[in-house]
């Protein structure tokens, strides 16, 4: 332990006498072991850390699947059949989303919520931050209505008060009593919602309706139970049911079981792996740098290494002393790191997508410190053994005949420094080609058009209570006066309504038969997104109508049902063909007559949940001609969009205005941008592009140092030599020359290796990218084209003091 601690002073004394050398290896390993920690902390809270649930790996999520349509919900007839009839689940819990208005406590606000099986949280195992979660006998219908709030929501509205435990809140005009507030870290997949409510199925209007699918469903498998078994259990039971259920269950195919946690993370796992292998090519990076100053600073003790070992040290102890400098630097280079992550995980919080799950979560914990402790000491070793191993491989003898040239690191020592350029410049390739693919993918992204203007254009979500909005004519009678009083604001250019938005990511199908044409089986009839909207709705948004006309106002309850389609539905169906005059039977309501609806126009596609979708078949109904037995549900569930050039601050404020002054109990929310919605859609690419673009760049940096410090230690060595060169004639350009080409040499092997390892690892990506190949030949060729000049760049600066050489002063270097 006494000659570890000698070593140990020794080695810090070794440190402070050259500051320069030592402040540049603990700033270049703070930010690459910084940078890591910041990136482990959120893989952590995303991927690695255990979800807040009793047994969670038990725990799985159950997408139904149809034949035109990977993910589906549940029907109540369905749930209870597949509740009854499975081997392998010990418990299932379903939710459907639940829009709420609160009022008579402070301004009436609208909230989303959920109904969702009162079981769901004693299953989890869940435990309430205050009173209780829902429980069991919470979902009889004799019961008292209930209602948990999120940590969220009580911390937002309520100031954390605990004293609401037990009041009441209005809720679309009914009582509920709050029995508790559910845990901050509480999350469920696919859904973000501020309060929960007890399903009650038995009370539920849909409860005979099966085709009527509305329920999300997760469970908990039986000890012992695989998912494999799970999904093979309930394929069975799903042939069962569209066997014996034609006509609701003619489409569906055998469910896709996940686990929780595979669910919850969903399709950010590939990105974020990607991005934290990323985060370490920089590392490896910046080790490498300090491997290359290691060499140099251990050319200049290469004497001092001999004379100790001549004196008695053995190799094994110089390479241990050498080893410790080399973890000295890299514990104060992770101890610094570490600051810097405190830091750096707002700012990567900050630039994160708002449905990154359990982003929140992010924070430097036990797990994170050991995570950097262990980077911090293996960059140490990894960094400090070749060079150490190299610098105590001498003699005393040899180095009192040799002077402090170029002959002693002209062998293996240069071959050694020229091989670690080589691999950061390879290296560095590889990121800057990974980096440019998402850039060029995600520029390919935003050139989509979303088929509509979001430009100057503004949404929030408007709820009228049910009870007293259950009509057509009383919806057209709101909306006329809403619209009416919006339209005349200054600024304001024109104000539709539609129940829901493009790019909401909402999924509304409905099945529809073309009159006139052979009857189809269940199973072969089409569905289209369904889109209920005012007159005006086309040109607000701007979306075109290629053919036929727009709806009217003359489009109501009291006239004949009609319906403007887009293009991918027309060319469907009536390929070369007007589709102007055609009529739709649709059913909106299982069992109930189909509505008959003529295409009176054709309309521009637009996209419903991401830009880089296919089109998705549409139609388009008139707002005032919504079935009366659905008017309720549409009531609760509506968007207003206004053009104009309204400043975007005082949006909020003047909608809200207006509704107090055509209906005080109605409540708005969510209020947006188009453009903002614009922006969310493509958050999680420009995540992965910002975050690839900031680690290429910082690695194109180091690489183009360790280039130049090569570059520069070759001038400071071969001093004399060049003195000779230009004593006997040599001209500058001559010797800029072969300096130049010695470092060119360098890095168009580090660009080649960079090319190769690129051109076998970004196929690996493929699925991230869109519209580009993930061996885009323009990619690679502007990759190396930059890093070639500058490069050259890098190698000129020396080259030019190289050339500046002396003679005098070079022959009497030694």
């Amino acid at each position: 332990m006494k000659t570890l601690w000698q070593d140990v002073r020794y080695g810090w004394r070794m440190l402070l006498k050259k500051p320069g050398f030592t402040l540049i290896a603990i700033l270049t390993l703070a930010l690459g072991i910084g940078a890591n920690t910041v990136m482990f902390s959120l893989v952590n809270a995303v991927l690695l850390r255990q979800l807040p649930f009793r047994d969670p790996d038990r725990l799985v999520w159950v997408w139904s699947t149809r034949t035109d349509r990977d993910k589906a919900f549940f029907s109540i007839p369905n749930l209870i059949d597949y509740r009854g009839q499975n081997q392998t689940l010990e418990e299932v819990a379903a939710f459907g989303n639940w829009g709420a208005n609160l009022t008579a406590a402070g301004d009436p606000e609208r909230l989303q919520g959920i109904r969702i099986s009162a079981n769901a949280f004693q299953m989890l195992g869940v435990d309430a931050a205050a009173g209780r979660p829902l429980l069991a006998e919470d979902d009889q219908p004799d019961k008292a209505r209930v209602v948990v709030l999120t940590h969220g929501l009580w911390r937002r509205r309520f100031a954390e008060d605990r004293g609401l435990i037990g009041k009441t809140l209005t809720l679309n005009g009914e009582s509920y009593t709050v029995v508790g507030v559910l845990p901050p870290d509480f999350v469920i997949p696919n859904t973000d919602f501020e309060l929960a409510v007890p399903l009650r199925m038995e009370a539920d209007a849909r409860r005979n309706e099966r085709g009527s699918n509305f329920l999300r469903v997760f469970a908990r498998m039986k000890p012992g139970v695989t998912i494999q078994q799970t999904r093979a259990d309930l394929a069975g039971i799903t042939e069962h049911l569209r066997q014996q259920y034609p006509d609701a269950n003619g489409k569906f195919t055998a469910p896709v079981v996940l686990g929780l946690h595979d669910e919850i993370v969903g399709s950010y796992r590939t990105a974020l792996l990607f991005l934290m292998g990323a985060v370490g090519l920089v590392l490896l990076i910046a080790c490498s740098n300090i491997a290359n100053l290691q060499l140099a600073r251990a050319s200049a003790r290469h004497r001092d290494i001999a004379i100790r070992n001549a004196l008695g040290a053995t190799r094994a102890k110089l390479i241990r002393q050498l080893l410790i400098e080399s973890l000295m630097l890299a514990l104060i280079g992770g101890a610094l790191g570490l600051c810097l992550a405190l830091w750096g995980k707002d700012l990567l919080l900050a630039l994160s997508p708002a449905d990154l799950p359990r982003v929140r979560e992010a924070a430097v914990d036990l797990r994170v410190l050991l995570f950097s402790l262990s980077v911090s000491v293996l960059t140490g070793i990894v960094f400090g053994l070749a060079p150490a191993i190299r610098a105590t491989k001498t003699s005393l003898s040899r180095e009192l005949k040799e002077g402090s040239g170029g002959v002693f690191d002209g062998g293996g020592r240069s071959r050694l420094r020229s091989s670690l350029v080589v691999a950061e410049v390879a290296l560095s390739a590889m990121l800057l080609i990974g980096a440019g693919l998402f850039i060029k993918s995600f520029a390919r992204l935003q050139s989509i058009s979303p088929g509509f203007e979001p430009g100057n254009l503004l949404a929030a979500r408007v709820s009228l209570p049910s009870s007293r909005y259950s009509r057509p004519e009383d919806l057209k009678l709101f909306y006329e006066r809403l619209e009416s009083r919006l339209a005349d604001l200054p600024g304001v250019e024109s104000v539709a309504a539609a129940n829901a938005l493009p790019l909401s990511a909402q999924n509304i199908r409905t099945e529809f038969i073309v009159a006139g044409r052979p009857p189809l089986k269940p199973s072969d009839t089409p569905a289209a997104q369904d889109r209920f909207v005012s007159p005006g709705y086309f040109r607000t948004m701007k979306i075109p109508v290629v053919h036929g006309r727009d709806f009217t106002n003359a489009d109501n309850d009291h006239s004949g049902g009609v319906a403007i389609i887009d293009e991918t539905l027309a060319r469907r169906y009536w390929p070369n063909e007007n589709p102007i005059g055609a009529h739709l039977l649709v059913s909106f309501v299982e069992k109930q007559k189909p509505i008959d609806m003529e295409v009176v126009g054709v309309a521009g596609n637009v996209k419903h949940s991401e830009l880089n979708e296919d089109p998705t078949p549409t139609f388009y109904a008139p707002l005032y001609q919504v079935p009366p037995i659905i008017t309720a549900n549409f009531a609760n569930n509506m968007s207003i969009v206004v053009r104009g050039s309204v400043p975007s601050g005082s949006w909020s404020a003047l909608v809200r205005r207006e509704l107090r002054a055509v209906d005080p109990e109605v409540s708005a929310s969510n209020f947006k941008t188009m453009e903002q919605l614009l922006s969310a859609s493509t958050a999680a690419r420009k995540f992965n592009s910002s975050l690839l673009a900031i680690f290429a760049g910082a690695a194109l940096l180091l690489a183009l140092a360790g280039v130049y410090g090569v570059i520069s230690f070759v001038v400071s060595q071969r001093t004399r030599e060049i003195g000779l060169r230009v004593a006997l004639g040599a001209q500058s350009r001559d010797v800029m020359r072969l300096i130049v080409e010695q470092g060119m040499r360098i890095t168009l092997l580090g660009i080649a290796a960079g090319l190769i390892g690129a051109f076998a690892l970004t196929r690996l990506m493929s699925n991230l990218l869109y519209g580009v190949s993930p061996n885009d030949p323009l990619t690679f060729a502007a990759v190396a084209g930059l890093m070639t000049a500058v490069a050259l760049l890098a190698c000129l600066i020396p080259a030019r003091r190289a050339a500046k050489v002396d003679p005098l002063v070079a022959l009497r270097y030694e």
